[in-house]
């Protein structure tokens, strides 16, 4: 399906020079000359690479609807991930940089939505929020609960976020997967 440039939204899915990528970030600009355009920060699903493009509104791209799946994640192997169809109980084994950064947060029996194209495994959808426990954090300094700082801690997983000073060694909390933000103390 062909779309406008300007009709670009995050996450869609586009066929560009070859290849398929993800919208991830944009930004609309009407200069006061010239016509508008759409800046898209796009990452590409087979490798990884990211780039920055310029869609005027003249221009067109098309659109690629990708096939989803409920997969589970079953574990880690080496450097690769192995996943469950859970319907019919394949197993399915990809290259743990497929998932970037967020393959830290994958859990065990962790359902995951698999993204499909012309039958390949493209990309894994995490839920957007986890929960982990704090292995370290920094002690308060007197005075830093009294502002909005945040002290640097590790999670089980490895992962260094920042967290609300309050937060001590053994809390449990909730982690936004992409943005790898603390959200919230888990309940």
């Amino acid at each position: 399906m062909k779309i406008s440039g300007v009709d670009i939204r995050p996450g869609n899915i586009i066929e560009y020079e070859g290849g398929i990528w993800r919208a991830v970030k944009i930004q609309h600009t009407q200069p006061g000359k010239g016509g508008a355009y759409m800046q898209v920060e796009m990452k590409n699903l087979i490798d990884g690479r990211k780039t920055n493009v310029r869609f005027r509104s003249a221009e067109t791209v098309e659109r690629v609807r990708l096939d989803t799946k409920d997969f589970q994640f079953l574990f880690a192997d080496g450097d690769g991930l192995v996943f469950m169809d859970k319907d019919t109980y394949d197993q399915v084994t990809l290259p743990r940089d497929l998932r970037g950064d967020a393959a830290a947060f994958l859990q065990d029996r962790m359902d995951v939505v698999m993204e499909l194209h012309e039958e390949k495994p493209i990309s894994v959808q995490l839920p957007n929020q986890v929960e982990a426990t704090i292995v370290e954090a920094d002690a308060v300094v007197k005075g830093q609960t009294a502002s909005s700082s945040y002290k640097p801690a590790i999670l089980d997983n490895g992962v260094r976020i920042m967290v609300p000073p309050h937060i001590a060694s053994g809390t449990r909390i909730v982690v936004d997967v992409y943005e790898q933000t603390y959200v919230k103390r888990a309940d």
